[in-house]
C-alpha cells in the first residue's frame, strides 16, 4: 500500500489544485461570460464530449488496464503493439462518432434550436473538443499502467485547467478579440494536453507504434474482443447516465443554456467531494491488475476496505466544508444571484458523491476482474432508469430533478456492485470506522450550523472552516478512523520536530 498512499497523496495534491484551478475558472467564467456561454463552454461542450469519448476509445482503457501485464510480461517492448492497436481503434471510432454527428444535426437543431441556439451555432466545435478527451483518456490509461499516475493527473486535472484560466484572462484583458474565438480556442484545449502526453511517453521511448500483430494480441483476441464489446457498451451507458443531464435541462428547461450553466455550476462544486477519487484509482489500478492476476484475492480486499474509509473521510470533509459556506462564498465572489439555485442542486448530488466514494473502488476492481461483464449489466440498469427520470424530473421540477434522479439511479448502482463484490468474494468496505466517520460528520454540520447559521461573511466563513477542520481532523486522529491518516500525520509531526504517535 506504500506505492499507492504515496502516488495517491501527490496525485491528490496535483488534483486538489487543478480543482482549486477549475473552481476559479467557474468563477471567472461565471463573471465574465454571459450565462448562456458560461452554459455552452462548461456544460454542454464538457456534457457532449464525456459522451463521445466512450464511444470513440471503443472499450480501450479497459483493454489496457486489464491486459497491460500480459503484454509487458510477454512481449519486448519494440513488438508490443498494444498502444498501436489502442490508438488506431480510437481514431477510426471517432471518424464514425463524426459521421453520426452529421446525420443527426437536424435533430440537434430541432431539439435545442429555441432553448440552446448557440449550441447550433457552435455545433461542429463539439467534435475538436471530444477527439482531443478520446485521446487522452486512451494515453491516460497507459500511462496509469506505467505508473505515471502524478503526470497524468497533472495534465488533465491541472495543465488543461491552466489553458482555460489563460483564455478566460487573454479575453477579459481584450487580447482575444472576441466570445467567438474564445470559444472556439476553448474546444482545442484537450488536443494540446492530449498532444503532450504522446510526445512525453514517445521521447521517454515508453510508448512504440508497432504496426503488426503480435502473438499476445493473437492468444488473447477472443478474450480481447469480449472485453472490449462490453465495456464499450458499459462506459457509453455509464456517461450517458453520468451526463445526461445537461441536454436534457438544455432541451426542455426554460433558460436552455443559462439553466444549464447554474446545474453545472452545482454539478461542479459537487465534484470537489470526489477529487481523492481519480488520485486513488490512478495508483491503484496497477497494483489490481496484478493481484488479479497473483490469484491475490487479500490484497484486493485491503486495497478496496482502506479505499473506502479514505475516500469517505475526504468526501464528508469536503461536503460539510461546502455545504456551511455556500451561500456565502456566492455572494461574497460576486455571482449573479441566479447562482444561488445551485446550492440545492450541490447538495443533493454532492451527498450522492459522498456515498460513492464511500464505498470505495468497486468500478476499478470489477473493472479488472473477469467479472468486467458487471459493467455492462450494472449500466444497463443505471442507463434504464436514468434516461426517463432525467426528462420527467427535469420537465417538472427544473434543474433540480436530474440532481434527484442523479441521486436515485446512482444509489442503487452503487448498491448492486458492492453487494456482488461481498457476496462473490466476501469483501466489504465497510466497518465500524465507516459508521463513525458518519455521525462524526453529521454531529459536526448541526454543530456549526448551530453555532454559526445565523452569521455571513467572509470572516464568519473562514472562523466556520477553521473549526470544523480542527475538529474533524481531531477526530479523524483520536479514533484512528483510517490505517494511512496515522503514517502521514507521524510523518508531519517528525518533520515539526514531535513525537510520533504509534502506528498499528
Amino acid at each position: 500500500m506504500s506505492t499507492i498512499r504515496r502516488q495517491s497523496i501527490i496525485s491528490s495534491g496535483v488534483v486538489y489544485i487543478g480543482f482549486a484551478l477549475g473552481a476559479l475558472n467557474n468563477l471567472l467564467f461565471a463573471k465574465w461570460l454571459p450565462p448562456d456561454e458560461n452554459g455552452l463552454v462548461i456544460g454542454m461542450f464538457v456534457a457532449i464530449g464525456n459522451i463521445m469519448y466512450p464511444i470513440a476509445t471503443f472499450g480501450m482503457p479497459s483493454f489496457i488496464n486489464k491486459f497491460y501485464p500480459y503484454y509487458k510480461a510477454n512481449l519486448k517492448d519494440r513488438d508490443d503493439d498494444m498502444m498501436s492497436v489502442a490508438l488506431l481503434l480510437t481514431l477510426g471510432a471517432f471518424l464514425l462518432v463524426i459521421a453520426a454527428g452529421l446525420v443527426f444535426q437536424p435533430l440537434v437543431i430541432r431539439k435545442f434550436g429555441n432553448n440552446s441556439a448557440l449550441l447550433v451555432h457552435y455545433y461542429y466545435w463539439i467534435f475538436p473538443f471530444g477527439l482531443g478527451l478520446s485521446l487522452l483518456y486512451v494515453l491516460e490509461a497507459f500511462g496509469w499502467q506505467l505508473k505515471r499516475s502524478i503526470l497524468t493527473n497533472f495534465l488533465r486535472e491541472l495543465l488543461w485547467r491552466a489553458l482555460n484560466t489563460v483564455l478566460i484572462v487573454l479575453l477579459f484583458l481584450g487580447v482575444l478579440r472576441s466570445h467567438d474565438a474564445f470559444i472556439k480556442l476553448y474546444s482545442l484545449n484537450y488536443l494540446w494536453v492530449a498532444g503532450i502526453l504522446l510526445v512525453f511517453l514517445l521521447r521517454k521511448k515508453e510508448l512504440h507504434f508497432v504496426f503488426r500483430i503480435s502473438r499476445v494480441t493473437k492468444k488473447f483476441l477472443p478474450k480481447v474482443k469480449s472485453l472490449i464489446l462490453l465495456a464499450w457498451s458499459a462506459g457509453i451507458i455509464l456517461n450517458l447516465s453520468m451526463y445526461f443531464a445537461q441536454p436534457v435541462i438544455g432541451a426542455v428547461v426554460a433558460g436552455g443554456l443559462s439553466a444549464v450553466a447554474v446545474f453545472t455550476i452545482g454539478q461542479f462544486i459537487a465534484s470537489l467531494v470526489m477529487a481523492p477519487q481519480r488520485a486513488v484509482a490512478a495508483a491503484a489500478i496497477g497494483p489490481l491488475s496484478q493481484a488479479w492476476r497473483d490469484g491475490d484475492h487479500q490484497r484486493i480486499s485491503r486495497i478496496y476496505h482502506r479505499s473506502a474509509i479514505n475516500q469517505l473521510i475526504f468526501a464528508i470533509g469536503i461536503f460539510i466544508l461546502i455545504a456551511i459556506n455556500f451561500r456565502d462564498a456566492i455572494m461574497f465572489f460576486g455571482l449573479k444571484p441566479e447562482y444561488l439555485a445551485a446550492e440545492t442542486v450541490f447538495l443533493i448530488i454532492g451527498l450522492n458523491r459522498v456515498i460513492d466514494m464511500g464505498t470505495g473502488l468497486n468500478t476499478q476492481i470489477i473493472g479488472t476482474s473477469i467479472h468486467w461483464r458487471l459493467d455492462f449489466w450494472t449500466g444497463m440498469i443505471l442507463v434504464s432508469l436514468t434516461i426517463p427520470l432525467n426528462y420527467i424530473l427535469a420537465k417538472r421540477y427544473g434543474i433540480i430533478g436530474p440532481a434527484i434522479a442523479d441521486l436515485i439511479t446512482f444509489g442503487l448502482y452503487n448498491t448492486i456492485r458492492c453487494l456482488f463484490l461481498y457476496r462473490k468474494y466476501q469483501m466489504n468496505p465497510f466497518d465500524r470506522r465507516t459508521l463513525i466517520a458518519l455521525l462524526l460528520g453529521i454531529a459536526l454540520y448541526y454543530g456549526c450550523r448551530l453555532l454559526f447559521g445565523g452569521y455571513s461573511g467572509f470572516g464568519w466563513m473562514v472562523l466556520r472552516s477553521v473549526v470544523f477542520s480542527a475538529l474533524y481532523g481531531g477526530s479523524i486522529l483520536l479514533f484512528r478512523l483510517s490505517d494511512d491518516v496515522i503514517p502521514v500525520w507521524n510523518t508531519v509531526k517528525k518533520r515539526l520536530g514531535l513525537r510520533s504517535a504509534p502506528t498499528r
